[in-house]
C-alpha cells in the first residue's frame, strides 16, 4: 500500500504542470482519475509515438492514472463528473477559473455535491491581482519571473529560456504539496476547501529566494542579485580533455583541495580567505578556478575532488545520462509493458518510503481507457453508459464497448 492508498483525486489538468503533480500523488498510491475531453490531453500528441495520442511526453507524466472521457459541455458529461466528485477527496484543474464557472464546476457547485472536497486550482496568476484573467504557459512564466534576464545578466548575451519546462515542473511540485496540505486538513477535520496555486507567484518566489539579497531588508541594505549565480564563469569547468561539474563552497573544502594542489598560500589572499569574501569576489574566484581546472584531465580532477569530499561529477549529455551507472544501479529506468504500446521506459519515483513504497502500478492510460469502468463505479447502468456513448458524452472503442 502506498502512503495515499484510498485517496481519490479527480484530475482535470492537461499539458505538464497538473499532470506532473498528480502523477507524483499517483506514485504514492492515490487513485487518479484523469478526466479528458473527447480530443484528449493535447500533450498526448507531442513527441515520437507508436500509436496516436500516446507520445513520449505524455508517457512520462501520466502513469498511475485512469482515463475517462467526458464532454463537460454536455449536461450528461457534467452530471457524470459531479457524480464522480461526490466520491472524490480532491478535485484539481488548470484552466482559468472563469472557464470552470462557465462549465458549472465552481468550488461552490462541487462543494454542494461534496462538502469535504479539496478543490485545487492551478492558475497562471493569483486571482486577486490585475493579471487574474490572463492565460499562462511555461515560457511566459519563465520570462515574467526574470529567468531569461538572469541568463543575459550572467552571460552578457541575449535572454533565453531554460531548455526544459522548469515553470511547469517547479509549480507542479508546489501543486502536489498544496493538494497534500488540503487533504491533511480534510483528514483531520472533515472540511474541504478551495486552494489556489499560481505559477507567476510561485516562480517569483523561487527567483527572489536566491536573488532578493539586499532588498530582503527595508530599507534595502544592498542590491538585488546573488553575485555567485550571476557570475559569467559559473559553469562547468573545462579540463584538459573535457568538463567537470564541481562546487567548492566552505572553507574546509577549499583548504582540502588547495592542499592537494600545493596552493594553500591562496587562502592568504583576502579575496579567497572566507566564504563571504569568495562570494563578494566571485568573479575573481571563478576566473582562478577556470584557469586552474584547465591544467589537469577530467579523471585527475574527479580523483582529487573525490579525495577532498567535494561535490563533483562529469558533465552529462542527455545521451550519456541514459547510461549513468548510478541511475542504472538504482533501477531509475524501469521497463513496463503496455497493452498497446509494448515495452515502455518509465522513470522510477525518486523518493523512497520504508513502509509505504511508491510504485508504478499502471502504465499511462490510452484515451478514455477506463470510461466504462469509472462510470459503472459511479452507479451508471449499461444502458445509461450506452446512451452517453450515443450522445458523444464519452467515447466508444473499436470493439464497440464504451472507451
Amino acid at each position: 500500500m502506498g502512503a495515499l492508498d484510498g485517496i481519490r483525486i479527480l484530475d482535470l489538468t492537461a499539458y505538464l504542470m497538473g499532470p506532473f503533480a498528480t502523477q507524483i500523488l499517483g506514485d504514492m498510491g492515490a487513485d487518479i482519475i484523469k478526466v479528458e475531453s473527447p480530443e484528449g490531453d493535447i500533450v498526448r500528441d507531442l513527441g515520437p509515438s507508436r500509436t496516436r495520442r500516446m507520445g513520449g511526453i505524455f508517457q512520462q507524466n501520466n502513469r498511475n492514472k485512469r482515463s475517462i472521457v467526458l464532454d463537460l459541455k454536455q449536461a450528461a458529461g457534467r452530471d457524470a463528473l459531479l457524480r464522480l466528485a461526490a466520491r472524490a477527496d480532491a478535485f484539481v484543474y488548470n484552466v482559468r477559473p472563469a472557464a470552470m464557472a462557465r462549465l458549472g464546476l465552481s468550488y461552490e457547485e462541487l462543494a454542494a455535491e461534496n462538502p469535504g472536497i479539496v478543490y485545487v486550482g492551478a492558475v497562471g496568476f493569483g486571482q486577486d491581482g490585475p493579471y487574474a484573467s490572463r492565460p499562462a504557459l511555461d515560457d511566459l512564466m519563465q520570462g515574467m519571473s526574470a529567468i531569461p534576464s538572469l541568463y543575459a545578466r550572467a552571460s552578457g548575451g541575449e535572454p533565453r529560456y531554460m531548455p526544459m519546462a522548469i515553470a511547469d515542473r517547479y509549480t507542479g511540485v508546489l501543486l502536489a504539496n498544496a493538494i497534500l496540505g488540503g487533504l491533511f486538513h480534510k483528514l483531520r477535520t472533515g472540511e474541504g476547501q478551495a486552494v489556489e496555486v499560481p505559477m507567476f507567484e510561485s516562480l517569483s518566489q523561487a527567483v527572489f529566494g536566491d536573488h532578493l539579497m539586499g532588498h530582503s531588508f527595508e530599507p534595502p541594505v544592498g542590491e538585488v542579485g546573488y553575485p555567485r549565480h550571476l557570475n559569467p564563469d559559473r559553469r562547468p569547468f573545462r579540463t584538459k580533455d573535457g568538463y567537470v561539474c564541481a562546487f567548492l563552497i566552505n572553507d574546509g573544502q577549499w583548504r582540502s583541495v588547495l592542499g592537494r594542489l600545493g596552493e594553500l598560500r591562496l587562502l592568504e589572499d583576502p579575496r579567497f580567505a572566507t566564504l563571504q569574501a569568495r562570494t563578494e569576489n566571485s568573479r575573481e574566484v571563478y576566473a582562478w578556478l577556470e584557469a586552474t581546472f584547465r591544467t589537469r584531465s577530467t579523471a585527475e580532477w574527479l580523483a582529487i575532488l573525490a579525495d577532498a569530499d567535494v561535490p563533483a561529477g562529469p558533465l552529462h549529455t542527455l545521451e550519456s545520462l541514459l547510461q549513468d551507472p548510478h541511475l542504472n544501479a538504482v533501477g531509475f529506468f524501469q521497463r513496463i509493458e503496455h497493452s498497446t504500446e509494448g515495452t515502455l521506459v518509465s522513470l522510477r519515483p525518486p523518493s523512497r518510503f520504508s513502509r509505504t513504497p511508491q510504485a508504478i502500478r499502471h502504465p499511462p492510460p490510452s484515451l478514455g481507457e477506463h470510461s466504462a469502468e469509472l462510470l459503472r463505479e459511479a452507479g451508471y447502468s449499461g444502458d445509461e453508459i450506452g446512451a452517453m456513448v450515443a450522445a458523444g458524452a464519452t467515447l466508444e472503442s473499436s470493439d464497440g464497448s464504451a472507451a
